[in-house]
């Protein structure tokens, strides 16, 4: 199971960090521009994250579906999923696009911008816009891919559009010298690259490919994008707040927590990665009508998921000694991103368990629950993040405690839900027995000839194929 398990989130690994790696780069090539353009990166990456994130339902919703459809041979009906969302990532790429270009100067503003910082984020946000509708089609591809039990593919394209991304920043900003310009449309040109990549890959597939969507494939993604949106701006809101809230204290602080921000948030997603065969094998499995997989799949990614948060919190520590330097060379910025990386180190484990949460839960589809944890987490955040804006002196550390108790309250109340959910379809507990797992009844095996290889559920049974991925 462990094996299997790695098969697939090692490779989504590379995929889930493409986009943090974008901003990444940024960052170590803005920074060394100067302060105000670092921060005015700081108040446009913030706002462009709220912009991806609207529309990921594109690429989670579409894994669920593809998944569960596959493992029930309606191949027909996954082809229309799939054709959905990419109309649907096109349509609001443009969209958002267009309301991004005119909206650019309320949203600096609205998030402390001011001066050089101000007119530097609106720059940066004009430009960006141009690649959000890739950005959207990438995520409609991606989660078709996914949905296939596929994560080498958006491996192979997350490498070579992250490549392709730092040679054309370097070549505009420091060769082009234009500046924060350059920097937003190396990334522009990446995405579209990586768009392209995307839709080649999934016409190319031999089973689901993209096909001509029914309205009730359309209104399905709709419904669930509604519901997985709304919790996506929850979802948003926090680290908008929390950059707000920086923003307020001032300059160093700013440029330091963007410095400290990125290191997290790419480290952070990678932990995404255990969310990914948490997601599929759930799906398939239920779909597959195989409880005891999607029991023990539950059990092992959390394990998984857990370790992995202790070790990368361990690795965020110390890169606090020596990773600043190489984004900036004012001292009063690298010391501050010292902080804020130590602060944040704090926090990785509780991300693993959110973020392995969510893969759970929306292997279940239940976007409801993860709308309404969503929600109801904000207030664990909003007390001490208000604390922190009335009395400066808390600094990073104030702000970090506060996203720390969001992610906790996520944790808690996204395991309870897979707790009741577990027990639904009929799982014990979610609680992780020392005992060996029990092999499924002999009904699960005469089940196992209807289920799609491509997304076939993890077997208990230790003669399980241990080198497929899926």
């Amino acid at each position: 199971m462990d094996r299997r398990i790695a098969a697939l989130a090692v490779p989504a690994l590379g995929s889930i960090a493409a986009e943090p790696l974008y901003t990444l780069v940024d960052t170590a090539i803005v920074g060394h521009l100067g302060r105000p353009q670092l921060d005015a990166l700081a108040i446009a990456t913030s706002a462009l994250s709220i912009a991806g994130w609207l529309t990921i339902f594109l690429s989670t919703a579409t894994t669920s579906a593809v998944s569960r459809l596959v493992a029930s041979r309606d191949t027909g009906a996954a082809s229309r999923a799939v054709g959905a969302a990419y109309l649907l990532a096109a349509v609001l790429g443009l969209i958002t696009a267009a309301c991004l270009l005119v909206a650019a100067p309320w949203i600096a503003e609205a998030l402390g911008a001011r001066g050089t910082v101000r007119s530097g984020a609106v720059g940066y946000l004009r430009v960006a816009a141009a690649g959000l509708p890739f950005l959207y089609l990438s995520y409609a591809g991606n989660g078709h891919l996914i949905g296939l039990a596929d994560t080498k593919t958006p491996l192979r394209i997350a490498l070579a559009a992250n490549v392709a991304n730092a040679g054309l920043e370097a070549l505009l900003v420091f060769g082009a010298h234009t500046g924060l310009l350059g920097s937003a449309g190396g990334t522009v040109i990446a995405q579209a690259s990586a768009a392209a990549w995307y839709a080649a890959e999934s016409w190319r597939q031999p089973r689901a490919a993209p096909g001509r969507p029914h309205r009730a494939e359309m209104r399905a993604l709709l419904r669930d994008g509604h519901q997985l949106s709304v919790r996506t701006i929850a979802l948003g809101v926090v680290p908008l707040a929390a950059t707000a809230v920086v923003a307020r204290l001032g300059p160093t602080q700013l440029g330091g927590q963007q410095i400290a921000n990125r290191i997290w948030y790419m480290l952070s997603l990678s932990l995404d990665a255990f969310a990914v065969p948490a997601q599929v094998f759930v799906s398939a499995a239920l779909g597959a009508g195989d409880p005891d997989t999607a029991r023990l799949i539950g059990r092992r990614t959390l394990r998984l998921g857990l370790a992995a948060g202790v070790a990368l919190g361990a690795v965020t520590a110390a890169l606090a000694l020596g990773a600043p330097a190489l984004f900036t060379s004012d001292p009063a910025v690298r010391h501050a991103a010292q902080v804020g990386l130590l602060c944040s180190s704090l926090t990785l484990p509780l991300a693993a368990l959110a973020f392995v949460l969510d893969g759970l839960i929306l292997g279940i589809s239940d976007y409801a629950a993860m709308r309404r944890a969503m929600l109801l987490a904000i207030g664990a955040f909003v007390p001490v993040a208000a604390l922190t804006l009335r009395f400066h002196w808390l600094g990073l550390p104030g702000i970090w405690a506060a996203l720390g108790l969001w992610l906790a309250a996520r944790s808690a109340l996204l395991g309870k839900r897979w707790g009741e959910a577990a027990r639904s379809f009929g799982l014990p507990k979610m609680i992780i027995p020392n005992e060996p797992v029990v092999p499924p009844a002999a009904s699960t095996e005469r089940q196992a000839g209807a289920r799609h290889p491509a997304v076939e559920p993890p077997s208990c049974r230790g003669a399980a194929p241990r080198n497929e991925p899926g």
